[in-house]
């Protein structure tokens, strides 16, 4: 991108980097969710990944005790 100067090329790296990073953390994160804890929150929440609608519901002792080591497996 030839009609950028030198710090809007910068800022543009940067923007790229900064968000390649945080969605890595973000995946991290997820993962390390439905390994630990698959239940889906007791009020919603705005932006999930997408992992959290295949999680248990809130309160659901059982399905939490018969389907939690199905969740640790990775897809």
């Amino acid at each position: 991108m030839r009609y950028l100067n030198l710090i809007e090329a910068f800022n543009c790296v940067y923007c790229g980097y900064a968000n390649g990073v945080i969605s890595y953390a973000r995946e991290i994160a997820s993962r390390t969710e439905q390994h630990w804890c698959p239940i889906k929150h007791a009020l919603r929440i705005r932006d999930p990944h997408p992992r959290y609608q295949k999680f248990l519901d809130y309160g659901d002792a059982e399905g939490y005790r018969t389907k939690l080591e199905s969740y640790r497996k990775y897809d």
